[in-house]
């Protein structure tokens, strides 16, 4: 993939698959220790022993919509590419933790992506489902969390169109904040 934000629309959709109530995207850039990290959580089904020693594997899927799960091995191989690695923990009934780092100033590395557009996604397509994103840049902090959202939208639906635009809007101008 041509950026690191479609893998992890990609991981967060596995997380919705696994009927996760909440997913937490944290992302941390760090100039000083050349690292780039991406960790996602969630509270989903979680994955059996078994299937978390073969999930690696591009040929391993709990789909029976298609034979391949290329999702989790990419990432990892994108990260192994740029001097990193992907951790992945997962208990049944409790959830999955994935982490990938990065050497940030790789330059094989692919450029984060749009952010904005991958939250707004997420949201738009579950809009039921409680996401939290933090972003941290050189000690700066961004965060969204659609669980703070919901109180003060009073019952106005996340995946209204109106409400997509300010969360895409809010997510870039605290991107950028953090960026300078």
């Amino acid at each position: 993939m041509r950026e690191l934000s479609l893998h992890i629309l990609d991981i967060a959709q596995n997380s919705i698959s696994a009927h996760s109530t909440l997913i937490q995207i944290n992302i941390e850039e760090s100039s000083k220790d050349n690292l780039l990290s991406i960790e996602i959580i969630d509270n989903g089904s979680g994955m059996s022993p078994e299937f978390l020693k073969t999930v690696r594997d591009p040929f391993s899927t709990t789909r029976t919509t298609r034979k391949v799960g290329m999702g989790i091995s990419l990432f990892e191989a994108a990260a192994v590419a740029c001097g990193g690695r992907l951790e992945l923990e997962s208990e049944l009934g409790k959830g999955t933790t994935l982490k990938t780092y990065f050497q940030l100033d790789h330059i094989d590395r692919a450029p984060l992506g749009d952010m904005a557009g991958t939250i707004q996604t997420l949201i738009s397509g579950a809009p039921d489902i409680d996401f939290i994103y933090r972003h941290s840049k050189n000690g700066k902090d961004f965060v969204l969390d659609t669980t703070q959202l919901r109180n003060v939208l009073d019952g106005v639906p996340l995946n209204t169109p109106d409400v997509l635009l300010w969360i895409s809007d809010c997510v870039n101008e605290g991107l950028s904040e953090i960026s300078q």
